[in-house]
Parts: C-alpha cells; sequence; structure tokens
C-alpha cells in the first residue's frame, strides 16, 4: 500500500505516504496506511474535510481516487471533544454490588461505554444513573485491556469503571469498579491473570474435546473487524468441550476460558480454528444457523463466570449467570435432533 512499513503506535504528523499502483479513494486509503491503532475512517475524513490531508500539494477530497504514486501528505488528525456523560435509567441486572465495586449481567444489545457511533445508552451511561459517580484506577485511567476500534476516538473520561469489556452483542458478566481502589485492583487482578473469565460458546462444526489457540490478533485489513495478524497483540484461548450435536449442520457446545484478553478475542480465535461462533454476523457462517433452524438474536457468545478476590477485601468472589433465552433455546432446539453427545 505505501513505501512505508506501517507503526505500532499512533504516528507523529505530518505523514508522508507514497501510493502504489492501484491505490484506493482518499479515505479508505489513508487509513489503511497510517494503520494505527485507533484510526477511524471516519477521523480521516474529518481531517480531509478540515484540509488536513494534501494530494501531491493539493487539498484532498475524501472520494477521489489517488493516483499511483502520487504523495499524500497527513498534516495531523482533529480529535473530537469528548461526549458529555449523562446519567440514563436503564435497567441492570446486578449480581453483586458493594461501596467499591459491582458485577453486572450484561443483555445483548447493550454497548458498554460511549465510543463512535455510539455517544450514550451506554452501560457506563446506566452506572452512572445507579451510583452517581465512577471513578478509575490509579493507572490515570488507562484504556482497558481489551480497547479496540473506537476507544482511542475519545478521552478516556468516558469510559469510567470499566477495567474488561463485553461485545455490543455478547451478554453476561463484566465487574465494573466504583472506586479508584477498586478500579486499580481489578486492573492488576486482570494483568496478573488472578481473574479467571469462563464463557460457554456455541460454534459450527466438530472440534476437538479441548484445545488452545495461541495466536496475535490485530485490525483486519478491511479496518472492520480483527483477525489472528503478525504483529498483532499475544492472544491466549484454552477451549473444552461441553456437549456435541453432529448435524447437519454439526455444532458443539464449548466452555472458553481467556488468558488474554483482546478485542473480539473467542469470535476471532474459534473463527480461525475452523469452529465460528454461532450466530456471529461478523466472523461466522449464518447460512449454516438458518439451515439449522436457529433464532440467535447475536453471537451465541455468554460470559456466564468469574472468580476472583475482591480487589480491595481479597474476599474470594465466585459468581454465575445463566444463558439469555435465545441461546438456551437454540441449545435446546439442537438437543430436540436427538443428536446431542
Amino acid at each position: 500500500m505505501t513505501e512505508r512499513s506501517r507503526p505500532a503506535a499512533p504516528p507523529a504528523f505530518p505523514q508522508r505516504l507514497v501510493a502504489a499502483a492501484g491505490a484506493d479513494r482518499l479515505d479508505r486509503f489513508v487509513t489503511a496506511a497510517l494503520g494505527a491503532p485507533g484510526i477511524s475512517r471516519t477521523m480521516v475524513q474529518r481531517a480531509i474535510a478540515a484540509g488536513m490531508v494534501r494530494v501531491d500539494g493539493a487539498p484532498g477530497r475524501e472520494s477521489m481516487r489517488v493516483p499511483p504514486g502520487a504523495t499524500v501528505v497527513v498534516d495531523g488528525l482533529p480529535r473530537p471533544e469528548s461526549p458529555s456523560l449523562e446519567p440514563e435509567a436503564i435497567p441492570l441486572r446486578v449480581v453483586y454490588e458493594d461501596e467499591h465495586m459491582a458485577v453486572i449481567d450484561k443483555p445483548r444489545g447493550l454497548v458498554v461505554h460511549p465510543a463512535a457511533g455510539n455517544p450514550s445508552g451506554t452501560l457506563v451511561n446506566a452506572l452512572l444513573a445507579r451510583y452517581g459517580r465512577l471513578e478509575v484506577g490509579d493507572d490515570g485511567g488507562a484504556p482497558p485491556e481489551d480497547a479496540g476500534d473506537g476507544l482511542a476516538d475519545f478521552g478516556d473520561d468516558v469510559r469510567p469503571g470499566i477495567v474488561h469489556r463485553l461485545d455490543k452483542d455478547t451478554t453476561g458478566l463484566l465487574a465494573v469498579a466504583r472506586t479508584a481502589a477498586a478500579g486499580a485492583g481489578l486492573r492488576r487482578l486482570i494483568a496478573m491473570r488472578e481473574m479467571s473469565r469462563r464463557y460457554l460458546a456455541l460454534v459450527q462444526g466438530r472440534p476437538p474435546q479441548s484445545f488452545s489457540v495461541d495466536a496475535p490478533i490485530g485490525r483486519a485489513a478491511d479496518r472492520r473487524r480483527m483477525a489472528v495478524a503478525q504483529g498483532g497483540r499475544p492472544a491466549r484461548s484454552h477451549a473444552e468441550r461441553v456437549e456435541r450435536f453432529a448435524g447437519p449442520p454439526p455444532y458443539a457446545l464449548l466452555d472458553v476460558r481467556l488468558e488474554t484478553g483482546r478485542t473480539h478475542q473467542i469470535r476471532v480465535h474459534m473463527a480461525f480454528s475452523g469452529y465460528p461462533v454461532a450466530g456471529d454476523r461478523l466472523y461466522g457462517r449464518p447460512a449454516d444457523d438458518a439451515a439449522a433452524g436457529l433464532r440467535l438474536t447475536g453471537q451465541a457468545l455468554h460470559a456466564y463466570r468469574l472468580d476472583f478476590p475482591h480487589p480491595v477485601t481479597a474476599e474470594p468472589l465466585s459468581l454465575r449467570s445463566p444463558l439469555p433465552p435465545d441461546f438456551a433455546e437454540a441449545l435446546e432446539s439442537l438437543r430436540s435432533r436427538g443428536d446431542a453427545g
């Protein structure tokens, strides 16, 4: 794409990019060429509109095709203002809470914190309505360990209390901090692998009884998805088969344990291994789910178990969450075919 390698860290500006043969339209070319965490196509389009991107010395237009060999200079990227966080009365299922922290059973469709495209209606807004105030850890509000696309579009103040995430359509248990001490403690537990996070995943295919995936995850070329990628961040998942369904098409229920927590980690690792998560419209095979008669409203991935010492008191906590209705119904549908084992 360019005559320079992609940086692993946010680039310094100005950036000089040289287009290869067959270059894409300007906004896509610049987004891919910069290739840094948190740089979205929307941000690049704003930079182009602000006159911060020049093609062979002339102001660029986002839809223009970049001629082969053209020099594109990016003077910078505008940073949007962080949205104002407002409390919102969104119902929550709280499975544990004290003055330091809480554990929420997140429903399908709820975004964890504001980001590009989701400025409100998030778990953070609901938490503010319930608790009034949330703190961050003593690391100064660094992004959660599984921070993904959209996080860098706003400042750290849009995710108070958030130390790990679940995707919008992934259900289940999520620990949140109410105080700075709890935030720092939860981050430390995650970093030291002292918080056990277990998921139930309904996947396509015939996985072995147990297997592990140790494969780095980075941004895919289309910028919409994540992918196993050389140079990505280390990612390790461990799976045990709980139940299998012969099909056709075949499915299996897995108990998955995270060793790391990257964006879309289980979904990417299972698809990479040949066992995509059922109901996953981004990484899965929806046609197979339809053929099996599964009526899932999102990926069949549920964070059903959290085990960890309390970040302040060290009290052992072991919490569980039942399957959401559509996931449970999908399992019953597969079992009713008489091919479970």
